[in-house]
């Protein structure tokens, strides 16, 4: 092989590697298991005053992600958003990790989230669950520049049994 060849495909390879790695990262970031972590069990009410999430990395490698966020909607008004920033969770293990909630209406949101918490417990309906809905965001970015983001859109009700989730794949 020639000094040229060598050159190149060294070049090559240190192209390669940083877009081999965001594409691992965004692949474990959209495989990432989460529950709500800590002594009581999840509640909308409890999300908006803070909290802990558990998150499990199935994948045989590293996962980090930018920004994880859980914006929610009723009657297509945005109502708050649960917020956990730059994170890394090992492979095949599990961390927990504090959020933050915000709100521009914070005593009406949590009114919001204590109905809707009654609701899905089996209380009786006095505001539509299903105008409520969940924007699941997880943000990586590519080679560390480049924007990523992955966006899933759930019910409430969705929310609430994925959060009470008791075992992750990771326990």
């Amino acid at each position: 092989m020639n000094k040229y060849s060598t050159i190149t495909l060294i070049a090559t390879i240190i192209i390669i590697i940083p877009f081999a790695y965001s594409g691992l990262n965004i692949i474990g970031a959209n495989q990432l298991e989460y529950k709500w972590s800590g002594s009581e069990e999840f509640s909308f009410f409890a999300m908006s005053n803070n909290g802990d999430l558990e998150f499990c990395n199935t994948m045989p490698f590293p996962t980090s992600f930018e920004k994880f966020q859980i914006v929610t909607f009723y009657d297509a008004k945005n109502i708050g958003m649960y917020e956990i920033m730059s994170t890394t969770v090992e492979s095949q293990s599990s961390i927990i990790k504090k959020g933050n909630f915000s709100t521009e209406e914070f005593q009406s949101t949590q009114h919001m989230f204590m109905t809707l918490d009654y609701e899905f417990d089996g209380g009786a309906i006095r505001v539509d669950p299903n105008k409520f809905i969940v924007l699941v965001n997880i943000q990586t970015p590519i080679a560390g520049i480049i924007p990523y983001s992955h966006t899933s859109q759930i019910t409430g009700f969705e929310l609430d049994q994925t959060m009470k989730n008791q075992k992750l794949s990771c326990d």
